[in-house]
């Protein structure tokens, strides 16, 4: 139905305004970052106390990634029904429950299931933000916008990292094993609680309102976001997309859309294999194995968190500039090289300064690219209607695939025959592989959408 012009709305947008509603959504991304990043530090002291042994551990530590997966199956269809806002406040009370949860059990089985609750946050976050900020972002700063997420992700793990080395200098070993883990998980839960109290006062997507025939809420959002007439202009472009889109799922299937499905879990199940958790989740040990105390290798994950920090912030304020597609080109060369490098030094057993450095560029080219890129194209590419359940999707595929490489990088970096022959370099190798499929993917089959409107987008596909 049309509305008039609201005369509340402003004739001028607000960059600050989109920035801090921005911000916001960001806030699940920074969760992200902190829930998935905490068992890094603590996973040492939880075995001890519980006296985990390899598949309890194995379990403790990814049992969070099978929720993540069910989150981000979930928060599709729920945000489609009941709104981006309304997913962002139910994920931020899934993470506060979690940090409390996970900081008090008395059994493993109790911490397990908070985990997956927390899990469950993480899914849902991880599609919603960059969902709802792709949504409410006009075009000529949308890319920038997104990247903010990716920024958000890894501050949280970053902050973490500061956060479990800092508990963890509070008492000996005995200490941590007894309390030390439990500060560590429980700190989550003032973020949590941010999240929480501030996703209430953000507005909801004006897509979604559109979509629901609130036109004249979507309209007064809208016009805060760019000015009165790119609110009138956006708000037609987005009623014409809605009237042509069915609102099936059995959309993305038809021979002219079956091309954005797959090119969307290409990329999320991609971002995940060329092994960037790896080093995130396992960093530690990692370090540890190169030969580091365990102070020194807590130190060295926090270096790898500045860099991972310092290159998304480069990537938020080049997407818009030089576009996604030659950042992803870019990145995922110099990925594919770090990680070959990394694997003949491990080959040659040359641990130390060498290894630091590979593994410092690759962190470097990831976060310039792969990792905040990504999430900016599954953002963009998929219709209005469907877009939660498709980016759900892809979501769900990229957490799978996430799991798989953390189950699977310690049963390759302990094989023995795979010790022997390749001195824990393969694994290295075979990221590195992925990295030369992705750089031809990319250049083969992703568009760019540098500077196009949503509905731009979806009008390209289309007609195609």
């Amino acid at each position: 139905m049309s509305q008039d012009l609201d005369p509340a709305i402003p004739q001028t947008g607000s960059t600050s305004y989109v920035f801090l509603v921005c911000i916001v959504a960001a806030l699940g991304g920074l969760l992200f970052g902190y829930d998935t990043g905490v068992i890094n530090g603590a996973i040492g002291p939880l075995t001890a106390h519980f006296g985990l042994n390899d598949v309890q551990q194995g379990w403790a530590m990814g049992c969070a990634l099978l929720g993540c997966a069910l989150g981000a199956m979930g928060a599709g269809p729920f945000s489609d029904r009941f709104g981006r806002k309304k997913a962002l406040i139910v994920s931020a009370v899934f993470f506060f429950v979690s940090a409390v949860g996970t900081a008090i059990p008395r059994t493993l089985t109790a911490f397990i299931l908070y985990r997956i609750l927390g899990g469950l946050g993480v899914g849902a976050a991880s599609m919603i933000s960059p969902m709802y900020i792709a949504e409410i972002s006009p075009a000529r700063m949308r890319g920038r916008m997104v990247s903010i997420n990716q920024f958000a992700i890894v501050s949280g793990f970053l902050v973490v990292y500061f956060v479990n080395y800092f508990i963890a200098l509070q008492g000996d070993a005995a200490w941590n094993e007894r309390l030390g883990w439990r500060w560590m998980f429980g700190s989550e839960s003032l973020p949590a609680f941010g999240l929480l109290i501030l996703s209430l006062v953000v507005p909801e997507s004006p897509r979604w309102l559109t979509k629901q025939g609130r036109t004249a809420e979507a309209l007064h959002i809208l016009g805060r976001v760019d000015g009165s007439a790119y609110a009138q202009a956006e708000l037609a472009e987005i009623k014409e997309t809605v009237r042509h889109e069915s609102g099936s799922l059995r959309q993305l299937l038809q021979p002219g859309m079956r091309i954005i499905l797959v090119i969307g879990i290409v990329l999320a199940v991609l971002q995940q294999v060329t092994g960037i958790n790896v080093f995130l989740y396992f960093g530690t040990e990692i370090f540890k194995k190169m030969g580091s105390a365990t102070d020194a290798a807590l130190l060295q994950t926090v270096v790898v968190g500045v860099v991972n920090l310092t290159f998304t912030v480069i990537a938020i304020w080049t997407v818009d500039k030089l576009g996604r597609k030659p950042l992803m080109l870019i990145g995922s060369a110099g990925m594919g090289l770090c990680l070959m490098a990394m694997g003949l030094a491990a080959y040659r057993q040359a641990t130390g300064l060498w290894m630091l450095l590979f593994i410092l560029g690759y962190i470097a080219c990831f976060a310039l690219s792969v990792g905040p890129v990504t999430w900016v194209i599954l953002s963009e590419i998929f219709p209005t209607r469907i877009r939660g359940r498709a980016m759900a999707i892809a979501t769900v595929c990229l957490w799978i695939a996430n799991y798989l490489v953390s189950q699977t990088f310690p049963m390759m970096d302990q094989n023995p025959w795979l010790v022997a022959t390749f001195h824990r370099g393969f694994p290295f190798w075979l990221y590195g592989a992925f990295c030369i499929v992705l750089f031809f993917f990319v250049r083969a089959f992703v568009p760019e959408t540098k500077g196009r409107t949503l509905e731009q987008i979806e009008r390209r596909w289309m007609q195609s």
